[in-house]
């Protein structure tokens, strides 16, 4: 029997954190099942929202360690989802471009995403979901940039 001790369940920093492993599991699961990662995931949809990427700035947008990144880039380039080329006019950079295969594994990724989300959320009504999406979404922009000194407050 699993039961959490109401003195870590009256914190919503541990409910926060139990939920997002689940979720996180539920969501590694499908997508290890493509022989993909979450960090993969996370640079397609960084490259489908922001657009193409220096190597560098891409890793430092996911807080990636740049040599993860490049094995992250590596396997997607193999897989036809993102393309890299040198810039132009700073030979030294490698720009990152999401191709059309990227775009449509992240089409399906995203609806693994959202059937997770929907079983995680399901206890929940439409109105309540639209709440906690709003209020995490206030709670996660409030939250300083990664690698930012802990104390500082965001920008």
């Amino acid at each position: 029997m699993h039961e959490s001790p109401p003195s870590l369940t009256d914190l919503t920093t541990y409910l926060l954190s139990r939920t997002g492993k689940q979720a996180r599991g539920l969501l590694g699961a499908r997508l290890a099942e493509r022989g993909l990662r979450l960090w993969h995931m996370a640079v397609l949809a960084a490259l489908a929202d922001f657009g193409p990427h220096a190597q560098r700035d891409l890793a430092q947008r996911l807080a990636i360690h740049p040599s993860d990144i490049a094995k992250v880039l590596e396997e997607l380039g193999r897989l036809g989802q993102v393309g890299r080329e040198r810039d132009p006019s700073d030979r030294r950079r490698i720009v990152v471009t999401l191709t059309g295969p990227g775009r449509a594994a992240l089409a399906d990724l995203r609806e693994e995403a959202l059937e997770v989300q929907e079983r995680v959320l399901a206890p929940l009504t439409d109105a309540e979901r639209a709440q906690l999406q709003a209020l995490l979404l206030r709670v996660h922009s409030a939250l300083p940039a990664p690698g930012t000194p802990e104390g500082a407050r965001p920008a």
